[in-house]
């Protein structure tokens, strides 16, 4: 028996109808900046109790990559661009939110001095340079059990994570 050719408004309903079913997955993109003391830049929210790593939720269509920059440059002011991939984390339910990916990027050296003029005042409200073995007393735990399993991570380099840390503990 023949199997019927699909037309293109029924294969544009069909996908209409899993898009709306299947799951949806927050996606988040930060970025880890450094400075050239290798101190490591946290966000101070203004939604939020725990700093964070610059960065926000990537927007419906946009490349993970393109948000972190945008993002950057709306809320600090900074102009950055991706050095690579460091790590693709997943993130388990927490405080109400869904499970979500996070991309995080490296970002490179900032030189240049933070000026809080140009911060997003409705959602930074200042922005620190951390050394990295206090960044745990300001950062939520997954935060922390990430940045300490990129704290070896070699550009060209990639992981994949779980509630930060290694799927099995393997870093």
């Amino acid at each position: 028996m023949a199997r019927r050719e699909e037309t293109e408004a029924e294969r544009l309903r069909r996908i209409a109808i899993l898009n709306n079913r299947l799951p949806k997955k927050r996606n988040i993109a930060q970025g880890l900046l450094r400075n050239p003391a290798g101190e490591v830049l946290l966000c101070e929210l203004t939604y939020k109790q725990e700093w964070d790593l610059p960065g926000g939720v990537v927007d419906p269509g946009e490349p993970p990559a393109r948000t972190v920059v945008r993002e950057v440059d709306e809320e600090l002011g900074i102009d950055v661009a991706t050095a690579g991939l460091i790590a693709v984390n997943w993130l388990p339910p927490w405080r109400g939110w869904d499970d979500a990916h996070l991309f995080l990027f490296d970002l490179g050296v900032h030189s240049g001095e933070l000026d809080p003029a140009r911060f997003l005042r409705r959602e930074i409200v200042d922005a620190h340079w951390v050394d990295p073995s206090a960044v745990g007393d300001h950062v939520a735990p997954y935060t922390a059990r990430m940045l300490a399993s990129v704290a070896a991570w070699t550009p060209g380099e990639t992981l994949y994570l779980e509630d930060g840390t290694a799927p099995g503990g393997a870093a």
